[in-house]
């Protein structure tokens, strides 16, 4: 019994420890210019015959996203990016067929979500996923 209340004690001050270092080492790493937030993906459509995948980083003061689609059939896949910023939500979406890759990038970016979609813009979409 003894071994397991100090299993449980070692696991939550390990815990909390993480809690509190993680946003501080996050703070460091995002106000570098050119920090890398991640990798990200592969992210599926509902169906999986299209996912995407990319990087998302920081500089400037804009955020930046290189992002990569694929899909291997005659009908398209779509990738969905929703952002926050400026007090309100906005969305768009790019699409493509085989192999495809786009970096952007926009300036006030608090949040960042995106999904793949496969056959339409609005067809056999996967979970939306935060990216940063």
């Amino acid at each position: 019994m003894r071994k397991v209340l100090a299993a449980a004690a070692l696991a939550g001050s390990v815990a909390v420890t993480g809690l509190a270092v993680a946003p501080a080492a996050q703070a460091a790493t995002a106000t570098t210019a050119g920090a890398s937030i991640g990798n990200w993906g592969k992210f599926y459509s509902s169906n999986h015959k299209a996912y995407t995948f990319g990087k998302t980083w920081k500089q400037n003061g804009r955020l930046y996203t290189k992002w990569y689609g694929k899909e291997f059939s005659p009908k398209h896949g779509y990738v969905w990016f929703r952002y926050y910023s400026g007090g309100s939500w906005h969305k768009f979406s790019r699409g493509w067929n085989g192999s495809y890759s786009e970096t952007w990038s926009k300036g006030g970016i608090q949040k960042l979500y995106t999904y793949t979609c496969w056959e339409g813009r609005f067809k056999y979409c996967g979970a939306p996923r935060r990216i940063y």
